[in-house]
């Protein structure tokens, strides 16, 4: 399931199509498409709208013979001067499409662009080595950095894939003696590599760990004790390693000099903590705006800490239920003037044990909350109605399937400005009866006009549901439609899905990211093809007839980015269809589908600079089949810490 990591600041290093020739300066810069990463190269030569005479006095200074002032004070050099303007114009320049288009002008803009860069994103850890982003990038503050594919939240990537961080802390701590920020997303992360972090950068602030493994309660116990002007821990989905008798009271760590928390979010690390030194902390710190707990925290404890930060506008409850034995725990009326003093929150989320008959205490702050996330709580219809009525202003609902249609028509009828909504399956199994179908979506879509963002896991659809939804919210960016069971067609009709989702892509001009599954056809794609011309990350499940349902989507979705394929028929035709659309891709992954080790093995010799990653469990290792297939882009080359069931061809 998708994660509740806060929008990261991404700055992409620039990707030039095609690339321009550059002089090889390393072993890793020798390949001629540069599309491999998401680094850009340094041009050759300026653009060819640029004189020549513009071209030599923006790349290098020739000394004036002439006389002048002869033995007077020696002015900087002109191309020294541009270069200092320029920076400071760049300074202001933020938008990450408009800083990779500045790199490309020129050599001087190329230099002048990579030394005012702040912040780093890095969307693929294989993508590019890190002595070489290092190398460019010297005055990096921000890093956003990623690892394994998608996959990986679904199991479908086997444990020890790879992804470790340790190579880019160890080149980060060299080169950015000033880093203050780190966001890490499905890498693994040891106890090691956070005190790399602790001990590398001095001024560090923010720490955002989002689906990583590999550390425990000891590495944050080294990162709260270290970093001593840490504002922002966030730990999202994480899986935290401990035993029982490992665990380090990681809270107690945090200094009392540290006064300046922001944001403290650890509800995914499900052990035992000192609740008295968290209670200090949030006590002693009045910027304090996000806290997350884990369920460890009791509704009497959560009440304290409320009082003790009035100021919060994002609220993570813990588990919502009581620890007094039964019959003797708080009432509700006892909680809710803890909530009646919040009015600041804006953002609620957690309820891991809810107990529904407490409810009714978050109310004096429904009115205000712009996000609502119950996907942790198993909730039906008639304990979220009443909840639901009172979010007037709500944009974000995250909730599971559970709501029922009926709890969707409630959405539907309260709140008009909704902008994303998230349903998730409590029973993701394909045979799992579900309780949404195409009645709730289409209540969404009459009733939520302004939707940019659905992800709707279910059983049963119509196609009648989807077109509606396509007319009534042609503003919709994401659509993630899920149907659980394989080749499900038209609940009403048996007729396949293509026409709903044909309308999507023919009415939702702005749709950057789909998901498709059910029964759908080769026809379906050439909607796709044909009029999906923004998409840029698109999952296919249990879809297609042949391969040219993949060969219409690389022929027409030209922007095409991020490409998910599993458990459809398609074969070596279909992925060698898509030879020239890999390099301007950032990856492919297919798995559960009909490739041969000679298709893969065609793909990596007619694309070099393109890594080829076979991954096949123990059982399969002498088999031509391939269940898994994980093609990327790469200036580095393929990478040395691959495990010995992935084979890079």
């Amino acid at each position: 399931m998708s994660t509740t990591a806060p929008t990261p600041h991404p700055c992409p290093i620039p990707q030039p199509l095609p690339p321009p020739p550059i002089p090889s300066h390393s072993s890793s810069s020798s390949s001629p498409a540069s599309g491999m990463s998401e680094a850009a190269e340094e041009p050759d030569s300026p653009p060819t709208h640029m004189s020549e005479d513009s071209s030599s006095s923006g790349d290098r200074w020739t000394p004036d013979l002439r006389g002048g002032n002869g033995g007077g004070p020696r002015s900087a050099p002109p191309d020294q001067v541009l270069e200092n303007v320029l920076e400071s114009v760049l300074e202001f320049l933020t938008a990450a499409r408009d800083r990779n288009a500045a790199s490309l002008v020129c050599r001087s803009w190329y230099r002048a662009e990579a030394q005012t860069r702040r912040e780093l994103f890095i969307g693929n850890c294989y993508a590019v080595s890190p002595g070489r982003a290092v190398e460019r990038f010297g005055g990096v503050r921000s890093v956003v950095l990623k690892g394994k594919p998608r996959f990986a939240d679904f199991s479908l990537v086997p444990e020890g894939w790879g992804a470790y961080v340790q190579p880019w802390v160890a080149a980060m701590g060299r080169a950015y003696p000033r880093l203050e920020r780190i966001c890490l997303k499905r890498m693994t992360v040891t106890d090691d590599d956070l005190a790399l972090v602790a001990q590398s950068f001095p001024l560090f602030k923010e720490l955002s760990l989002v689906c990583c493994d590999g550390f425990s309660t000891l590495g944050l116990a080294i990162i709260a004790e270290r970093c001593r002007h840490l504002k922002v821990l966030e730990l999202i989905e994480n899986s935290v390693e401990d035993e029982e008798d490992a665990l380090v009271d990681w809270i107690s760590k945090f200094p009392v000099s540290n006064t300046s928390m922001e944001s403290l979010m650890f509800d995914c690390v499900g052990v035992p903590f000192n609740f008295e030194a968290l209670e200090a902390l949030v006590a002693r710190s009045p910027s304090l705006r996000r806290l997350r707990v884990n369920h460890h925290v009791s509704l009497e404890q959560l009440r304290r800490l409320m009082a003790r930060a009035p100021q919060l506008t994002h609220l993570g409850t813990g588990s919502f239920r009581s620890d007094a034995p039964e019959g003797g725990g708080m009432s509700v009326s006892e909680l809710v003037p803890s909530f009646a003093a919040s009015r600041s929150i804006v953002c609620l989320s957690g309820f891991r044990e809810v107990n529904p008959e407490y409810l009714p205490a978050i109310y004096p702050v429904c009115g205000n909350l712009t996000s609502l996330n119950f996907s942790f709580a198993s909730l039906n219809a008639d304990d979220l109605i009443p909840v639901i009525r009172q979010c007037h202003k709500l944009q974000t609902f995250w909730v599971l399937d559970t709501v029922g249609d009926e709890g969707l028509r409630a959405v539907a009828e309260t709140c008009s400005d909704l902008r994303e909504l998230r349903v998730f399956p409590l029973d993701a199994t394909e045979d799992s009866d579900g309780s949404v179908s195409d009645v709730g979506l289409q209540a969404i879509s009459e009733g939520c006009r302004k939707l940019e963002y659905i992800l709707y896991f279910c059983q049963r659809m119509t196609n009648t549901a989807v077109i509606a939804m396509s007319k009534n919210c042609p503003d919709l960016v994401v659509f993630r439609l899920c149907i659980m069971g394989r080749r499900r067609p038209d609940r009403i009709t048996g007729e396949p899905m293509d026409e709903g989702f044909g309308s999507i892509v023919m009415n939702c001009k702005k749709l950057t990211r789909l998901s498709v599954s059910g029964l759908l056809t080769d026809k379906a794609f050439t909607y796709i093809g044909k009029y999906g011309k923004l998409i840029k990350t698109l999952s296919l499940a249990f879809s297609g007839d042949s391969d040219l349902s993949l060969q219409y989507l690389f022929e027409g979705c030209t922007r095409l980015q991020k490409l998910e394929v599993r458990d459809s028929p398609f074969s070596d035709k279909g992925l060698l269809s898509g030879l020239d659309s890999f390099y301007n891709m950032r990856f492919l992954w297919m798995n559960s589908c009909s490739l041969t080790t000679r298709g893969c093995r065609e793909v990596a010799q007619r694309m070099p600079n393109l890594v080829v990653e076979v991954i096949r469990e123990q059982d399969e290792m002498e088999t031509e089949n391939v269940d898994k297939v994980y093609l990327y882009r790469s200036l580095a080359g393929a990478r040395s810490d691959k495990p010995k069931f992935v084979k890079v061809l």
